[in-house]
Formats: structure tokens, C-alpha cells, sequence
């Protein structure tokens, strides 16, 4: 029962074209549950992919970050949810009004009332405090604004953010045990951190509160995707790392 969960808590990156997306999901079939399109997949094939992931089992985690106005972001919500996917992102600063609009975007185009999860991002993993001076966010430190805009989102009617692990623990607290934390810069111990700056391997992650990983090169640029990825759940099951 653990290890289903462990499986089912990881969501793998296809950052790529669609042959190399389409390969690494035949290979991880049957070891994970979840695998999550962006946005230079889904711009390059549109939702074509989504149904290829799906028609092979996967769930899939459509991170568009969605930011616009409230009509925009509604409509593409609704058609995001009508492709199949059964987690969509929109960036919590677009406010409170344009994460409703989402809501009511995935209800809309929920197939067969099978609502997708709606995240908002707060801050980016590749941002950090001076990162945000920069562009005029003037948050005492990164977890004020991530809490900010956490508790925006989720009273607006998000199901959960998509944040740092390292912010996870407070979130957790503050949005309780129901609300959806998937945290994306998770990489096993030993592994390039690439553009990311707040990061934490999968076992801090979890602990910390989060629901789900997103896991992405760790996995899919290793020489064997398979053993990377069951090397990270058994790290996980036996809490090393």
C-alpha cells in the first residue's frame, strides 16, 4: 500500500518531443502513474499528446501556468479539461478572480464529472529572494509571498499550489491536509540541480508535506529512466533520501 503511494506521489517530466515522451512512457508504464506535459510539448503537438498519454494509463499533468484575463484563462481551463487532463496549473498572480474563472473552466470541460485538479503556481523554483526584489515583489523573504498567494489561490477555489519543497512544511500548516502541494526542483541526492534554486530531495519533500514530485531529467535524461525511477522509490520507502 505504501509503495502505491510513493508511485502514484511521483510525476515524471516529459520535457521533450513527442517521439522521445512517447518512448519514456512506454519504458515507465506499470512504474508510475502520473507524467506531466509543458509547455513546449503541448505547443509543438497540442492535446494529441495528452490522449496518447492517456490512452496508455498514465494520468497526466497538463503545467500550462495559465495567465491572462479571466475570460481567456476560463476558456482555456475548460478546454484543457476537455482534452483529458487531470491536473492543470494557472499562476496564482493573476488573482483571485482569474483562479475562479479556472475553477469554473475545468468544471465546465470535466469529462464525464471527472473534475482535474486546478494548482496555482506561486513562485517559480528558479526564482529566489533577489530574484523577486527584481521584478518589485516586495515580500520580506520567498515563503511570505509563497504563503500569499497560496491562501489567494486556495480561497478562490484552487485544490492546492505547486511550490518549492522548501516551502512546503509551511503550506502545509496553513492550507491543511486536504489541499494538493506538488513541488516541482526535487532531485535525488547527488544530482545536478540544473536552473533550479530551491530544491529538496523526494524523501524531504514528502516529509515536508508535499503530495506529489515532479521529477523530471533525474529520470528521463539517465541512461536507464526505469532504474532511475525505482531507485528514487526505494530511496523514498526506505527514507535516505
Amino acid at each position: 500500500m505504501l509503495e502505491e503511494k510513493v508511485r502514484d506521489s511521483i510525476i515524471v517530466a516529459l520535457d521533450c518531443d513527442r517521439e522521445c515522451a512517447l518512448g519514456l512512457a512506454d519504458q515507465l508504464e506499470g512504474h508510475v502513474n502520473w507524467l506531466k506535459v509543458g509547455m513546449t510539448l503541448y505547443y509543438q503537438e497540442g492535446p494529441s499528446v495528452v490522449s496518447a498519454l492517456r490512452e496508455r494509463g498514465f494520468k497526466v499533468f497538463l503545467d500550462l501556468k495559465l495567465h491572462d484575463i479571466p475570460h481567456q484563462v476560463e476558456g482555456a481551463a475548460c478546454a484543457a479539461a476537455a482534452a483529458g487532463a487531470q491536473m492543470i496549473t494557472v499562476h496564482a498572480l493573476g488573482g483571485a478572480a482569474m483562479v475562479a474563472a479556472a475553477r469554473e473552466g475545468v468544471h465546465k470541460g470535466s469529462v464525464d464529472g471527472d473534475e482535474p485538479i486546478l494548482l496555482a503556481v506561486t513562485v517559480l523554483t528558479s526564482m529566489d529572494a533577489p530574484g523577486l526584489k527584481s521584478i518589485g515583489v516586495k515580500a520580506q523573504s520567498v515563503e511570505d509571498e509563497d504563503s500569499r498567494l497560496a491562501l489567494l489561490a486556495r480561497g478562490a477555489g484552487a485544490d492546492g499550489v505547486v511550490a518549492s519543497p522548501r516551502e512546503s512544511f509551511g503550506l502545509r500548516r496553513s492550507l491543511g491536509k486536504s489541499a494538493y502541494i506538488v513541488t516541482p526542483g526535487v532531485r535525488p541526492r547527488g544530482t545536478a540541480l540544473g536552473d533550479q534554486s530551491r530544491v529538496a530531495t523526494p524523501f524531504q519533500a514528502l516529509e515536508a508535506g508535499a503530495s506529489h514530485l515532479v521529477i523530471g531529467r533525474p529520470i528521463t535524461q539517465a541512461v536507464s529512466p526505469v532504474a532511475a525511477c525505482e531507485d528514487i522509490v526505494s530511496a523514498i520507502l526506505v527514507g535516505n533520501s
